[in-house]
């Protein structure tokens, strides 16, 4: 038969490369364009996506770097450890790795330093750690970070960012909620400036205490703040939500924030407010 006649292309025996030209950990996915970013463009653009402008959230370290001044920083040492109040098994081994992977030590990097040469007391809040969830240190943190400011009469400023209260720390979590208010009633008396700045994601007894207490709120743009998610307020009120509630958005356009301010405006825009003071 003529088929049998045709003779067979031979194909070469080529294996497919295991071997990646991309270096590793040098992109970025963007969670909301899904394009492909590389990684010190990322940081040049102050991680903010250069193709759809999605906020990517950053860590303590890196928002102490775009906000206070260079070589400015002094970070209070407490020497105090997180407790496991309902002895929770896998509680202080999940701690340990956490801070080997993230390379902080809590939920929270509290100090003093300068913005434009002017010295300020600051908090940031860091949502890689347990989601930044508030738990007995930081809650301490904080309010020692209040008092030192009323001591120093400096002004004070927290960058959110949480899930909320720590569960693994049950009650001892919510008693954070009332101290760190307590201590922001006699910053107040003091007639020192608090302003709390609102980052991706803050909820929950965070929001319920001193991110929403600043005498001025900022917020990022497309933040979502709140207690309760979405789902769970739906469920609850048996409702559908409005388009756009609980971003900075929605909460500016309803009075409960005085003001967005882009990334890059960010340190000018504080330090023209405690000028201002």
């Amino acid at each position: 038969m003529i088929v049998d006649k045709i003779k067979k292309r031979e194909t070469k025996n080529i294996r497919p490369s295991n071997k990646v030209d991309i270096p590793v950990g040098k992109w970025v996915k963007c969670d909301k364009c899904k394009e492909i970013i590389y990684k010190e463009n990322l940081k040049e653009n102050n991680s903010i996506c250069p193709i759809c402008g999605h906020y990517f959230r950053v860590s303590s370290k890196r928002r102490i770097e775009q906000i206070i001044d260079e070589g400015t920083f002094e970070e209070f040492d407490l020497n105090i450890d997180t407790v496991n109040p309902l002895g929770l098994e896998d509680y202080e081994k999940k701690l340990h790795s956490l801070r080997e992977k993230v390379g902080v030590d809590e939920a929270v990097k509290c100090g003093i330093g300068e913005i434009n040469s002017t010295k300020v007391v600051i908090c940031v809040m860091d949502s890689n750690f347990l989601m930044g969830s508030m738990g007995s240190v930081v809650g301490e943190k904080i309010t020692y970070s209040i008092e030192k400011a009323i001591e120093l009469k400096l002004p004070l400023i927290i960058f959110c960012a949480s899930g909320g209260a720590r569960m693994q720390e049950g009650i001892i979590s919510l008693m954070q909620m009332a101290k760190t208010t307590e201590a922001l009633s006699k910053l107040d008396e003091a007639g020192l400036l608090y302003i709390s700045v609102l980052t991706d994601p803050t909820y929950g007894g965070v929001t319920a205490s001193f991110a929403m207490l600043g005498d001025i709120i900022l917020a990022e743009p497309g933040s979502m703040i709140g207690f309760a998610g979405p789902r769970v307020i739906e469920q609850t009120i048996g409702q559908s939500l409005p388009e756009g509630f609980q971003t900075a958005e929605f909460l500016l356009e309803h009075g409960f924030i005085d003001k967005i301010v882009e990334r890059k405006d960010l340190k000018n825009t504080l330090h023209k407010i405690i000028e201002l003071q």
